[in-house]
């Protein structure tokens, strides 16, 4: 157990305990990415449906891409504490698989912050784009395991989960 007096201190937490948005006025902006993972599973009905282009809302994975890429721009809206970033890029993909549809988003800036919250916003929304499209079919459809991959740039580099490889 570590002693508390060596725990680094709460960034958003002000001496008195309130939350407070990180100040990052004089950091230096810098090229920087996120990508962040998850998954939407479903019935096999459901996967049938996304394999042949016939679920009756349309183009689940269209739909979804977009909801996705339009989540990273809006994280500071849904965030009370995310800076406001420029999101210069963001790539979200999704992929069929027997048990449903896999997703990986990665948010690009040149800025003072990171973006992981807008890698993990982008996945989470895009995994509810899903849930909405199929929500028809499959009410049991669930979203799991939405998780940071990799970040890198800024002070502390690049960092990729242990148990991932950086893959999904």
């Amino acid at each position: 157990m570590s002693d508390a007096s060596s725990a680094p201190p709460f960034t958003h937490l002000d001496g008195s305990g309130h939350a407070r948005m990180v100040d990052v006025t004089e950091k230096q902006p810098t090229v920087r990415a996120a990508t962040a993972a998850g998954s939407v599973r479903c019935s096999p009905e459901v996967v049938a449906l996304l394999r042949d282009g016939s679920v009756p809302k349309g183009d689940v994975l269209a739909v979804a891409r977009v909801a996705g890429i339009q989540a990273a721009k809006k994280t500071p809206e849904l965030l009370p504490l995310a800076h406001v970033i420029g999101v210069h890029g963001c790539t979200v993909d999704l992929t069929i698989t027997d048990e449903g549809v896999d997703i990986v988003a990665t948010a690009r800036t040149a800025d003072r912050t990171g973006v992981e919250m807008e890698a993990l916003t982008s996945v989470s929304v895009a995994a509810l784009a899903v849930i909405d499209m199929v929500k028809g079919i499959d009410r049991t459809a669930r979203i799991e395991r939405v998780r940071l991959l990799r970040k890198e740039g800024g002070r502390s580099g690049t960092w990729v989960a242990e148990d991932e490889g950086g893959a999904a």
